[in-house]
């Protein structure tokens, strides 16, 4: 099959290349390559997949590029390119609006013309929820985070072009993933990264926030099985693990054999106090479950970051 996978440069979009070249399907990747961290990193990202025959890469903004050289022939677009991340969505909140919502808009008004499409998974966020996170896909939708916001509007946006045009759509809300290759802004990093280098920890507000962690290949798993979902269904992607911001350090430093110096700082507004994944309906349809636990999933993101991964990110 001819898949596109949008964001193909980022942490989970580069898994998912791969993951689709090594089940024998043609592929090809697109990504703005913004500056939201470092183009070497995102480059590393590319580079098993570029080494296939079966992999193209185009460097496109889904804001204002011409999208028809990169569909034709597509049957099944992964979606996952988006401007991530809580904080600064709310000072640049017309980056996030275009990349989010603008970007979605415009992929979907070149997909809807089709004639091949069987599926066009769109990657949301838990962050949709909002502050408590915890069941199953009938949870309220009340995002707290300008970046919230804008994922739960591109998902609305999805919907509609389902209904109305006839995009066979299926949503996939990830929690929490980590894991190689994971974002050098994302908590799991930063604190790898300070534990490895002596630098201080930063734990916002009480450190009591709970998340349920997801590992990016069973992400990717997840990802690749939603193809045969039936469109219009939405489900949640999570790992099953819900610990608290101090008990996945006191993980790490047990995985790197380093004391955390900790530094305390006021809470940020829209980071969510807990979510947990409900993911029974994903088992029901698809046989999928989490492989990967938390602790065995820690001990390879440490592992990678004391090495290629770390050396790249410094």
């Amino acid at each position: 099959m001819k898949c596109l996978v949008t964001g193909a440069a980022g942490f989970i979009g580069s898994h998912l290349c791969e993951r689709l070249l090594q089940a024998g399907h043609n592929v090809i990747g697109v990504d703005a390559m913004v500056p939201y961290y470092p183009a070497p990193i995102k480059e590393a990202n590319l580079a098993s997949a570029r080494s296939h025959r079966w992999f193209t890469f185009e460097k496109l903004d889904l804001r204002h590029d011409p999208l028809t050289s990169v569909l034709q022939d597509v049957e099944v677009v992964f979606h996952l390119a988006a401007m991530p991340g809580l904080a600064k969505s709310w000072t640049e909140f017309d980056l996030y609006e275009s990349c989010n919502v603008t970007g979605t808009q415009r992929l979907l008004e070149a997909v809807r013309r089709l004639p091949k499409l069987q599926r066009f998974l769109y990657a949301s966020t838990s962050s949709v929820y909002g502050r408590y996170g915890s069941g199953d896909e009938t949870l309220p939708l009340r995002p707290i985070s300008p970046y919230g916001v804008t994922k739960l509007a591109a998902e609305n946006l999805c919907r509609a072009f389902a209904e109305e045009q006839g995009v066979p759509l299926v949503v996939l809300r990830y929690f929490s993933v980590y894991g190689p290759r994971q974002r050098p802004d994302m908590g799991y990093h930063r604190f790898v990264r300070a534990l490895l280098t002596g630098e201080s920890v930063t734990v916002y507000g009480d450190g009591l926030q709970v998340r349920g962690n997801t590992y990016v290949t069973d992400c990717v798993d997840a990802t690749v099985a939603a193809v045969q979902a039936l469109p219009g269904e939405v489900y949640n992607v999570g790992g099953g693990e819900a610990v608290t911001v101090w008990e996945v350090l006191r993980k790490l430093e047990v995985l790197t054999g380093c004391r955390a110096a900790i530094r305390e700082e006021a809470a940020r507004p829209g980071d969510q106090r807990y979510t947990s994944a409900d993911t029974a309906k994903l088992y029901r349809h698809l046989a999928w479950k989490p492989r990967i636990g938390l602790d065995e999933g820690l001990a390879r993101q440490v592992a990678w970051q004391r090495g290629e991964g770390q050396r790249i990110a410094a």
